[in-house]
């Protein structure tokens, strides 16, 4: 005879699957009302500042630089100071982080010293972005002489705050490959170094392309490392170079919300939807290059 709690169609099982199905249905409710919520936030912020700041945007905004005058003043200045730190970021930041995270994830021999680097990388991806700020502070301007308020000091500092994240993301992509792939290549013949570089990190790439959107999405409104290293500065003039003086969209947001005059209100959120802009075209060329190299096995 039968145990009547093994029996899918007793009264006891139907309660059971009955349980289930609701303890279901209350977590897809927890978590469309957590998508729901945070829509919603997103909403009232974007909606925010396109009823305060749309109306200041115009040509001769898109294209001024930072004035005292509420009407004069414009955030090309900032936008390409924020251009410049960026790519100076990003061309630091990527290649350092990728190769790092090669070395460790396929290279790098199982010792107490490697273990010591993993945990201090894990470590230097949280830690306060003010503390990038103060040791480029110390170090590139005070020790090796570096301008100051300049792109260049700007996107090394924000590069040491990004390479963690980098280094963190790559190597979860580089483990994501099926071992089946490396043994295939070392199979026919190729080195460790061509199975690396010809299979494994082609197929890992959108992953790592992942890492820098996330690590450049928050370098781009850091404003507590830029401080430390004086692109609070007020600059009236865009920079012509990387060594320019310079400052950055966060940067003149923030300066502009701490104005006495209370037309700079209009500005401060058109600036934010600028920056809005920024943003997504930035990481929407880096998904669009994430897609392209997608390859899938």
């Amino acid at each position: 005879m039968s145990n009547p709690a093994n029996n899918w169609q007793s009264p006891e099982a139907e309660k059971r699957l009955a349980k289930r199905y609701a303890a279901e249905r209350r977590f897809k409710l927890l978590g469309l009302s957590a998508v729901g919520l945070s829509m919603a936030f997103l909403v009232f912020l974007i909606g925010t500042m396109l009823s305060g700041g749309l109306g200041g945007i115009d040509w001769a905004f898109l294209t001024g630089s930072d004035s005292t005058e509420p009407d004069t003043a414009g955030v090309w200045g900032a936008v390409k100071g924020s251009l410049l730190t960026m790519i100076v970021t990003i061309v630091l930041a990527l290649p350092m982080g990728v190769l790092a995270a090669v070395y460790l994830e396929e290279f790098a021999p199982r010792n107490r010293w490697i273990d010591m680097v993993e945990v201090s990388i894990n470590n230097l991806a949280a830690v306060p972005s003010i503390i990038f700020g103060l040791l480029g502070l110390a170090v590139f301007i005070n020790f090796l002489g570096m301008p100051r308020s300049s792109p260049l000091v700007g996107g090394m500092t924000l590069a040491l705050m990004t390479m963690p994240v980098i280094v963190i993301a790559g190597r979860n992509a580089i483990k994501a490959v099926p071992p089946s792939i490396r043994d295939a290549a070392l199979a026919v013949g190729a080195s460790r170094v061509q199975t690396v570089f010809h299979h494994v990190l082609p197929l890992a790439l959108p992953g790592i392309l992942t890492g820098a959107i996330i690590g450049m999405a928050r370098a781009l409104g850091e404003t507590a490392p830029l401080l430390m290293i004086g692109m609070r500065a007020f600059v009236s003039t865009p920079p012509s170079g990387i060594t320019d003086p310079a400052t950055v969209l966060p940067m003149q947001i923030f300066l502009w919300s701490d104005e006495v005059d209370r037309a700079f209100v209009q500005n401060t959120s058109a600036a934010i939807l600028v920056l809005l802009a920024f943003l997504l075209t930035m990481n929407g060329f880096a998904i669009y290059l994430r897609n392209k190299f997608e390859t899938r096995w």
